[in-house]
């Protein structure tokens, strides 16, 4: 027989009660609660506490379980075996199989809502990275862009030529580099007067009396890269309606620069 520091060291009381005991440890744990007073006295204040658990959290069944149960249950000519039970045990098993599936269904509901939080996290943190790997892309161009123009400016073939605005552009000047080694023009325009927002300046090169459109000039940057093109005589820029035109309105001719 079980002595009772066993039994208490072990649990072995909780484990009877939630009947995870064997046959052989459920009558050793039962002959020791018949021979030891105190041991008895313990047990049936655990198994009230138990109780009072279990019934603290008991769900209320849904009035529909009981009639689906008796629609169920179908007549017999058979009497049926009663078997008596402990009030209190069968109390406290209820108790303990409501008290778990309220845990459950508490669990299900904390895990849904746990899950869901995550969820949302996790799209925030990816539309973060998003917007991250945007702006880095971003930077990685505008640095790119940095690194050839300054390239392009201290380059030892590159020659500066200015561009001195004629009598409708008396106060503007650009600043251009030309290498003929790398084919690159880069300007720096920040001595242009502003334009409205209907037209923009554009830039051109002259081969033998024909004008080649180099680009339109940027509104929103001093320095920038033009299109070279090969064997150009002049650069030349021409107040255009705003996007650029396909040819150059002569008559609105505000600078230009011979090259060597």
């Amino acid at each position: 027989m079980m002595d009772k520091k066993t039994i208490l060291e072990n649990g072995l009381l909780e484990q009877y009660l939630l009947g995870e005991l064997n046959a052989k440890e459920r009558e050793q744990i039962e002959q020791a609660l018949a021979s030891d007073t105190e041991l008895k006295v313990h047990f049936d204040q655990l198994e009230q506490d138990f109780e009072t658990l279990g019934l603290e959290n008991a769900i209320t069944p849904p009035p529909f379980i009981k009639s689906q149960l008796l629609k169920n249950i179908k007549p017999s000519s058979v009497a049926p075996k009663v078997v008596e039970m402990q009030p209190n045990k069968t109390k406290f098993y209820f108790g303990i199989a409501a008290s778990i599936a309220a845990f459950l269904l508490v669990s299900s509901f904390w895990l849904y809502n746990e899950l869901n939080t995550t969820k949302q996290q996790l799209q925030t943190v990816e539309t973060n990275n998003t917007e991250l790997n945007s702006t880095i892309e971003s930077l990685n161009q505008k640095l790119n862009a940095n690194q050839y123009l300054y390239a392009a400016i201290v380059h030892p073939d590159t020659e500066q030529y200015i561009l001195k605005g004629n009598a409708l552009m008396p106060e503007g000047k650009v600043v251009s580099y030309v290498n003929h080694s790398t084919k690159s023009v880069v300007i720096n325009t920040e001595r242009l007067p502003q334009l409205d927002a209907e037209h923009d300046y554009q830039m051109w090169a002259d081969i033998e009396g024909e004008m080649i459109n180099m680009g339109v000039i940027s509104k929103d940057t001093n320095l920038m890269a033009m299109n070279y093109i090969d064997h150009a005589e002049s650069l030349n820029i021409t107040i255009e309606p705003a996007g650029g035109n396909d040819h150059p309105t002569v008559e609105r001719l505000v600078t230009n620069v011979y090259l060597k």
